[in-house]
């Protein structure tokens, strides 16, 4: 069987309108159970990490990551994907992003993603044209992210209902062509009332507030680029508001606190790892078959 890239996967996700998971592993022990529930339920996932989830919980690194998917990877179900790999990071600290980059593309990881959201526009542009004319010689996706998908940053945001009347942060549509057209990038993370869990603090094990989706602005991002959109912060958002946005171009959804609190919660109360698998593993399946309605679709990207 001729293996597709992950560019190519994007590509009939979009197509589609099929949505594709893509699991935030957190912890390594994660790995596995989310991998079985792909695989029983044949849903087409993308297992994925970024320098949160080794910074400040328990993935250990890029290639401790990569050595866990290479144990329990099946071809036919899962791609490996490096997650956020900030320029500047939530604590304004300026980093080396290439040489994290390359590592994930020199280890064998599938697709990665720039996050230059905190750079000017020019700045954005400039860092992840950078990443794609590196990661295109290996065949290797990029994913930008244009627009503030607030949540990472040290201390509160404001409240959410504030944040999505205001459309504060959201992907602008004009930028978004140009910052397209001029980096190359293969997928777009976009700013659209999606946020992310928080990471640090109390906050980080509490329930997210259910967030939804400005439909007519994805609709006119969609229309106007035309390439893979991806929906950061996806725990939390409300399921109606996903379903819709798969047909409006999104087609790829990060999934961290949710299943990273399953684990924790079940390890915690339970103190024993194989129940918090079992207990993650369950809660996959579920997300897989009744929340997003994807189980059963993972032979269309054969």
């Amino acid at each position: 069987m001729n293996m597709k890239n992950s560019i190519e996967i994007m590509k009939i996700a979009l197509e589609k309108k099929v949505l594709l998971p893509a699991m935030n592993i957190a912890h390594l022990p994660m790995t596995e159970p989310i991998i079985n529930a792909a695989v029983d339920t044949s849903t087409f996932i993308l297992l994925e990490v970024s320098r949160i989830d080794w910074n400040n919980f328990g993935a250990g690194s890029i290639k401790d990551i990569y050595n866990e998917y290479m144990k329990y990877k099946n071809n036919i179900f899962t791609r490996l994907h490096l997650d956020h790999i900030p320029v500047i990071d939530e604590s304004n600290i300026r980093l080396d992003y290439m040489t994290f980059i390359k590592e994930a593309v020199e280890l064998g990881y599938n697709s990665v993603m720039v996050d230059g959201s905190r750079l000017t526009l020019d700045e954005n542009i400039s860092a992840t044209k950078e990443v794609c004319d590196y990661a295109h010689t290996f065949n290797v996706a990029v994913e930008a992210e244009l627009g503030a998908v607030l949540g990472h940053e040290s201390g509160p945001i404001p409240p959410y209902e504030e944040l999505f009347s205001s459309g504060k942060g959201f992907t602008n549509i004009d930028e978004a062509v140009r910052f397209m057209n001029e980096t190359g990038c293969d997928w777009l993370s976009v700013a659209i009332g999606n946020i992310h869990g928080a990471i640090s603090g109390a906050a980080m094990n509490e329930k997210k507030p259910e967030a939804r989706i400005n439909l007519e602005h994805l609709d006119s991002l969609n229309k106007a680029l035309g390439i893979p959109l991806v929906l950061h912060g996806g725990s939390g958002i409300n399921l109606d508001y996903v379903r819709k946005s798969t047909r409006l171009g999104i087609s790829k959804m990060n999934i961290g606190t949710d299943i990273r609190q399953v684990y924790e919660w079940a390890l915690r109360d339970e103190g024993s790892l194989e129940k918090a698998q079992n207990a993650l593993y369950e809660r996959c399946c579920k997300i897989f078959k009744t929340d997003l309605t994807v189980a059963g679709k993972a032979n269309l990207f054969f």
